[in-house]
Parts: structure tokens; C-alpha cells; sequence
């Protein structure tokens, strides 16, 4: 999925994104390097440039806390970026692989939503694809080739662009979220699936994928246009659901007495009737 030193990868990374006025470095039209140079990164977080090299090489194995901490300062890392960082200085050791069972979700989560009559609700596997979801979280996705798989939706759906208005943002938020899930574990056989098919056939999730970012997927507002009933915006909370380590629920809100929450109550009423069993979405693994 990445290369054999994946550290080195996300410094490279990250070090190509930050811009030098944010840290107050002269910025001039000579400049031949995207985003900050190996020296200066070295410089602001206070080690020499040398050792900065071997880290990036892979040829330094052990950054410590401090150090690692210096760098993601100099490389103005956030919160959960900078967790990235460490978790990829440190890798669990001596973790076996083991073949994943298909994922399921729980009867008794299923039924919950069930009763959520007008609030959408889906909950999402580990490469964002969707195991289940409540009626009114099928309408508010359905009518696309990819409804049932989110990341594919945003990046391989030829109507993606009308139904994500700020689809760079989509785009960008979505792939965040992907490494996020995929932590450390770049093995992940359904994982490298996924970004392999992703690469080969999307340019855009190839380019945001190269950058590392990584962005959990916690809460938002987001925009659709949706086919039947026109534009939404809507809140959206994410729960990781522990007795499913990698699934996430997903819950989406309008305001109350906005147009989107009467835009949402008409969509309810048009797919009122829809049977209950299609909440779980066929292909599912």
C-alpha cells in the first residue's frame, strides 16, 4: 500500500504540504522545494539535520516522544496527526495475521435504527463501505452506482460532483478518513484492495492519497443534492461501535424548522413503504 518505511513516507509527506510562511521562513522565487526543505524541518524541531535524513531514509528506527513531538510542531501536525505519527514510530510488534471475519452488524444495533424514523443512520465498514442502514439512511444515499460503498461513491460514481456540492472537500475528508481506519495496518488485505482499484481508476484519490492526510471521521456538516428531493445540508455525528472494532454508526441531523429538515421529512414520506430487510445492504463483507 505504501513503501517499507512508512514513516519516512509520512514525514515526506507532510514536509511537501507545510508551507514555510507559516513558520516564518522566507519564502522567495528561487525556492526550487514543495513545502519545507529536510534542513528546515530539522532546524525548527531542533535536531540535526542528519539524523532528520536517516528518519526519512528509514535508517533510524527509534525516534523518541520528544522528538517525534519537536517534529510534528515543526511540521504544524494536528491532533490527530500527530497521534498518526506516533502510532507509525511505534507499531504494535509480533501481531499476527489473522483472516477477518465478515463484517456483521449487531441484530440489536439494526432494530435501534430501525426505530429512528426521522433520523438517517448507517453504519460504515473499515474502507467506508455501508454494512447497514435505516430506511431513511438508504434514501438519503440511494440512486447512485455506488450507494452502498461511500469512498467509491465520492471517487468512482459519474454523478458524484452533483451530489457532493464541496466534493473537494468530500474527497479530501474521505481519504483522511480511510487512513485514519487503516491506522498502521498497511497489510490490511481489504485495505490495499481498496487503494489499489481506487488508484488505478481515480486521479483525484490517487493525488489526495499521496498527501497522508488523516482526518477521523467525528462530526460535520455536509452538503448533498439529492436526486429526488434536492439540496440537504445536515449534521453528522460518528460513533465508534465497540462491540465492532473498525465499524462506525453514522447519524445525520437537519436543523430544526430549517428547509433541509422539511426537504428531509419529504424524503421520508416518499420511501416510507420501503421493506424493512433491505436495510442491510446485499454484498456486504
Amino acid at each position: 500500500m505504501d513503501s517499507a518505511n512508512p514513516l519516512g513516507e509520512y514525514l515526506r509527506a507532510r514536509r511537501a504540504q507545510a508551507r514555510p510562511e507559516d513558520s516564518g521562513l522566507p519564502v522567495s522565487a528561487r525556492r526550487r522545494v514543495k513545502g519545507l526543505r529536510r534542513e528546515e524541518v530539522a532546524m525548527l524541531a531542533g535536531v540535526s539535520t542528519d539524523y532528520y535524513v536517516r528518519l526519512e531514509q528509514g535508517r533510524e528506527r527509534n525516534p523518541s516522544a520528544q522528538v517525534l513531538d519537536a517534529l510534528a510542531g515543526a511540521l504544524r501536525l494536528d491532533a490527530d496527526a500527530v497521534d498518526h505519527l506516533h502510532r507509525l514510530a511505534r507499531p504494535a510488534r509480533g501481531r499476527v495475521r489473522t483472516r477477518k471475519a465478515p463484517e456483521q452488524v449487531s441484530p440489536a444495533l439494526l432494530r435501534m435504527m430501525d426505530g429512528w424514523h426521522t433520523t438517517p443512520a448507517v453504519v460504515l465498514g473499515r474502507c467506508m463501505n455501508v454494512l447497514a442502514h435505516n430506511p431513511l439512511g438508504r434514501a438519503l444515499f440511494a440512486g447512485h452506482t455506488h450507494s452502498d460503498d461511500l469512498l467509491r461513491l465520492v471517487f468512482l460514481d459519474p454523478d458524484a460532483r452533483e451530489f457532493y456540492p464541496d466534493w473537494e472537500r468530500a474527497a479530501a475528508n474521505t481519504v483522511g478518513a480511510l487512513r485514519a481506519a487503516a491506522g498502521t495496518d498497511h497489510d490490511d488485505p481489504h485495505v490495499i484492495r481498496t487503494v489499489g482499484e481506487l488508484s488505478l481508476k481515480s486521479p483525484e484519490f490517487r493525488r489526495l492519497w499521496a498527501r497522508h492526510d488523516i482526518r477521523r471521521k467525528t462530526h460535520e456538516t455536509k452538503r448533498l443534492r439529492h436526486p429526488l428531493v434536492g439540496e440537504l445540508t445536515l449534521d453528522y455525528e460518528s460513533f465508534t461501535i465497540n462491540s465492532a472494532p473498525g465499524q462506525q454508526l453514522v447519524v445525520y441531523e437537519a436543523a430544526p424548522g430549517s428547509p433541509s429538515a422539511e426537504t428531509l421529512a419529504l424524503l421520508g414520506s416518499l420511501t416510507a413503504d420501503r421493506p424493512a430487510e433491505e436495510r442491510t445492504p446485499s454484498g456486504a463483507d
